[in-house]
């Protein structure tokens, strides 16, 4: 059934969907243009990287940034071609994605800025992509189906805008219970030392070695990105009214359990215990209760990102950190290798390996089989 248009207009998707994705969806929902102009490559682009690495939601068909256009997203990012075009304009990615055969039904605001604030740029292509009638999605603190001038043009072309982080009703939310202790699967937090530093897609990359290992994995996300993505399971974190953040984790880790029944539960983490803007994992760690936690690092940053006045707690005093809140320990690190010659990593790596008596890896470059032995290991295997 065609909803009417101002409900198209307005997403009346919960930010919040704990639950496994209906069997009557249809995925991919659209052929998704991802719009990063001027971040793609940078820690302010890290959504739309998380959906040209992976994305069920969408069939990805481009990447608009003018300071990269005609280049591969895949190659741009990875050093691995994706099949994905970085195109310089809105009317570019759209006569790119008719002439692939996927002709574009989605913009997705690939743009992740600190406090999540939308630019006047970004706004005007936004306006350009209703005008074209392609659906928006977003991501970001702006809510652009309040826009007066976003909603007006969304509704007279019956096309739909949907706010990720929009608060969801309260009556849906759930306050913690105690349930998480009914979950006897192993669960692995995977938390970092920093923002952008590749949490989330180490969780997936996990959850897809276990599987190939034939261990059943399920993820959970915890932010928006993971929730475009498609995850099944997971919750908008910053969408939320503080009293039911704990409730919603307990809640999305406990539905992951309760319907799927896996070997073991991956929860992406946000921010860092230490960042002092985005001081994430507390919650997960108290309401998740996960039984260890895998640490992403950035060796090469020596500041929290884009706080060059807060120098980088070290490695050592990161993982005292999260084995004290949780009392549970740090069993591997995963690096994240940006800005380190291919040499300097490998010395890295060793380094921290001698530092910690810990696996550690770099995931993208080299995969993650140090990190699925010491979680194999944990589940009596």
């Amino acid at each position: 059934m065609t909803p009417d248009r101002e409900q198209k207009a307005v997403s009346r998707v919960p930010a919040v969907d704990a639950g496994a994705k209906s069997s009557s969806d249809v995925w991919p929902e659209g052929n998704a243009i991802l719009y990063c102009e001027g971040a793609y490559g940078t820690t302010s682009g890290k959504t739309a990287h998380g959906l040209v690495r992976r994305s069920h939601r969408y069939h990805v068909t481009s990447v608009i940034d003018s300071t990269l256009a005609g280049r591969d997203a895949g190659g741009a990012l990875d050093g691995r071609i994706a099949g994905i075009p970085i195109v310089a304009s809105l009317p570019a990615a759209i006569a790119a994605a008719r002439r692939a055969g996927f002709p574009a039904t989605h913009l997705v605001v690939g743009l992740a800025p600190d406090g999540g604030r939308l630019s006047d740029s970004a706004r005007e292509h936004i306006a350009q992509a209703l005008v074209a009638g392609l659906h928006v999605d977003s991501g970001l603190h702006d809510f652009l189906s309040e826009d007066p001038e976003l909603f007006s043009l969304a509704t007279g072309r019956a096309v739909r805008i949907r706010d990720i982080r929009k608060p969801p009703p309260r009556h849906r939310l759930h306050f913690f219970s105690g349930k998480i202790e009914q979950v006897t699967g192993l669960k692995v937090a995977v938390l970092g030392t920093d923002s952008a530093v590749g949490k989330r897609t180490t969780a997936w990359l996990v959850v897809d070695g276990l599987e190939q290992a034939g261990f059943h994995a399920e993820f959970v996300g915890t932010g928006q990105t993971a929730w475009l993505q498609g995850a099944r399971y997971g919750v908008v974190l910053d969408s939320l009214v503080n009293d039911f953040v704990s409730g919603e984790i307990e809640h999305a880790v406990f539905s992951a359990w309760e319907e799927q029944h896996p070997d073991v539960i991956l929860i992406e983490g946000q921010g860092s215990l230490l960042n002092p803007a985005y001081p994430g994992g507390f919650e997960i760690l108290a309401a998740a209760r996960p039984d260890v936690v895998v640490l992403q690092h950035a060796p090469a940053r020596a500041h929290y990102d884009g706080f060059p006045q807060c120098p980088m707690h070290t490695l050592k005093r990161q993982i005292e950190a999260i084995e004290l809140v949780s009392g549970k320990p740090v069993v591997a690190i995963a690096i994240n290798g940006a800005q380190l010659t291919e040499a300097k990593l490998a010395r890295e790596i060793a380094k921290i390996g001698e530092q910690t008596w810990l696996p550690v890896c770099a995931p993208l470059l080299e995969g993650v089989d140090p990190l699925l032995g010491s979680l194999v290991s944990r589940m009596g295997y």
